[in-house]
C-alpha cells in the first residue's frame, strides 16, 4: 500500500467537497487544493472554468511540481487549455511520474486516457459513470414532451392570443429506441417505461432475457439498427464516442426514421453525421431534434442548427446539476478508502483499459 499519498485537485470543485475528502482521508493522505492554480468557474459544477485563464510563470512551476508529486488526482488536467501542459499531448507518464490513480469527473474518458499516455500505464482511472444518468434522462423526457405535446404550436398560439382547442397525443404506447444501453441508457429506459412507452435498446452484450430483466421490451444489435429505427417515435443516442461509433448515425440511419420522429443526442456530436442531420431537419424528414452536443463545441455561430425551428440546442449542459460534484465526491471517497485500505479490487467505476487496445 502506498504510504501517505498526495491528492491534488486539477479542476475546480466546491470547498465543502474538498473538506469532505480531507475528512474522509483521516490524516492518511495529504490533500492539496490550490484555487489560484485553477480557472474561475462559470457556473456550479464547472470543471473547465474560464477559457481565458492563464497562469503566471511562478504558478506554472508550482502546477508542474504539484503534478509531479501527486499520487492521486481529482480529475485529469485540461490537456488543451492550461499552459503547464504546453497544449500538447504528453508522452507516457512524464507529466506525473508518481501518479497511481485518477478520479475523473466525466464518464466517456477513453480518448482522454489515450491523450494523456495512460492507456498502457498501471494508473487506475475511475470515472463518474452513473452520476449524469438522472439529469440526462430528465433532458430526454423534456425533449420528447416538447414535441409530443406540441410546445411550438402552443407558443405560437399564445403569441397570437388565440384560444383554439386541439387534439394532442400521449406518450403511452409510443416507442423509444435507445442507442447505447449503459448507465445513462438504462436510466432513460426507466423514465420512459414509467411514462408507458415501449423501450427498445441497442446493446452488444445483453441477451434478450437480460434485456427484459432490465426493463427493455426488446434488444437489437447495430446491424439491426436501421430496421428498428423505422419503428421509433423517439431515438436517444447515449453511446460513448469511439472509433466504432464515429458518425454511426449517418444519412442511412437518419433516412430510416419516420418524418415525425424525435432525435435526442446526449452522447457526443461526433456520433452523428451533422450535415446529414441538418439536411433532414431542413426537409422535415425528422420531426424534431434535441441536441445537447455538437460536432464542434461551442456550436459555431453560423451553424444552421441555431435557427431551425425544429431543433432544441443545449450547450452540453444537460448533465450538469447543482449536486454533481457531491455525487462525484461520494465515488472519490469510496475509492480513496479502498486504496488506503489496500482493497483496490473493491473500487467502483474503474475504467476498463482493454477497451482501448
Amino acid at each position: 500500500m502506498l504510504m501517505h499519498p498526495t491528492i491534488f485537485f486539477t479542476t475546480p470543485v466546491e470547498d465543502d467537497q474538498v473538506a469532505r475528502i480531507a475528512a474522509a482521508s483521516k490524516g492518511r493522505a495529504s490533500v492539496i487544493y490550490e484555487p489560484d492554480l485553477l480557472p474561475p468557474i462559470r457556473y456550479v459544477a464547472d470543471h473547465k472554468g474560464h477559457a481565458d485563464f492563464r497562469l503566471t510563470p511562478k504558478q506554472k512551476e508550482r502546477w508542474k511540481a504539484r503534478l509531479a508529486e501527486a499520487n492521486f488526482l481529482w480529475d485529469l488536467p485540461p490537456l488543451d487549455s492550461l499552459p503547464p501542459l504546453d497544449s500538447r499531448p504528453m508522452s507516457g507518464m512524464a507529466w506525473a511520474p508518481n501518479l497511481r490513480w485518477v478520479q475523473t469527473t466525466s464518464s466517456g474518458v477513453g480518448p482522454t486516457i489515450k491523450n494523456f499516455g495512460l492507456a498502457q500505464s498501471e494508473v487506475i482511472v475511475s470515472t463518474a459513470k452513473g452520476v449524469h444518468a438522472e439529469p440526462l434522462s430528465e433532458f430526454v423526457l423534456l425533449a420528447i414532451l416538447m414535441h409530443v405535446k406540441r410546445l411550438r404550436h402552443l407558443r405560437s398560439e399564445q403569441a397570437a392570443h388565440r384560444w383554439q382547442r386541439y387534439c394532442g397525443e400521449a406518450l403511452a404506447g409510443k416507442t423509444v429506441v435507445i442507442v447505447g444501453a449503459g448507465e445513462v441508457g438504462h436510466r432513460v429506459a426507466q423514465v420512459c417505461k414509467f411514462m408507458g412507452m415501449r423501450v427498445l435498446a441497442m446493446s452488444r452484450r445483453l441477451t434478450l432475457s437480460e434485456g427484459h430483466a432490465r426493463g427493455y421490451d426488446g434488444i437489437f444489435t447495430r446491424a439491426q439498427m436501421a430496421e428498428v429505427l423505422s419503428q421509433a417515435d423517439a431515438v436517444v443516442l447515449s453511446v460513448p464516442h469511439t472509433p466504432e461509433t464515429e458518425r454511426m448515425f449517418d444519412a442511412e440511419m437518419i433516412a430510416a426514421m419516420t418524418p415525425d420522429a424525435i432525435l435526442v443526442n446526449i452522447a457526443r456530436g461526433q456520433v452523428v453525421d451533422e450535415t446529414a442531420l441538418i439536411n433532414a431537419l431542413k426537409d422535415n424528414r425528422i420531426g424534431f431534434a434535441a441536441l445537447d452536443v455538437a460536432q464542434t463545441e461551442p456550436l459555431p455561430a453560423d451553424s444552421p442548427l441555431w435557427d431551425l425551428p425544429n431543433v432544441l440546442i443545449s450547450p452540453h449542459s444537460a448533465s450538469t446539476v447543482a449536486d454533481e460534484n457531491k455525487k462525484i465526491t461520494d465515488i472519490f471517497i469510496h475509492n480513496l478508502d479502498c486504496l488506503l485500505d489496500d482493497r483496490p479490487n473493491d473500487m467502483t467505476n474503474v475504467f476498463d483499459k482493454s477497451q482501448l487496445l
